[in-house]
């Protein structure tokens, strides 16, 4: 498997609506990488990114939610 190196330092990360208020199950996610949909802990901005295919993205999200 191909390993993709991305520089996510300038980009603009934004929480779930699914993440609550107190802290917890912070998922965010930083748009305007074409093709790709970068994911991240919130509470670890430092911590590593999981990248998704945009046509993974919605299965992805609705396997999430069916679990």
């Amino acid at each position: 498997m191909a390993s993709i190196r991305l520089d996510l330092g300038a980009s603009t990360w934004r929480k779930s609506s699914y993440s609550n208020g107190s802290g917890g199950d912070c998922l965010e996610v930083a748009d305007g990488v074409p093709g790709l949909v970068p994911v991240r802990d919130s509470k670890r901005p430092d911590g590593p990114a999981l990248i998704v295919h945009t046509a993974a993205w919605a299965p992805f999200v609705e396997s999430v939610k069916s679990a």
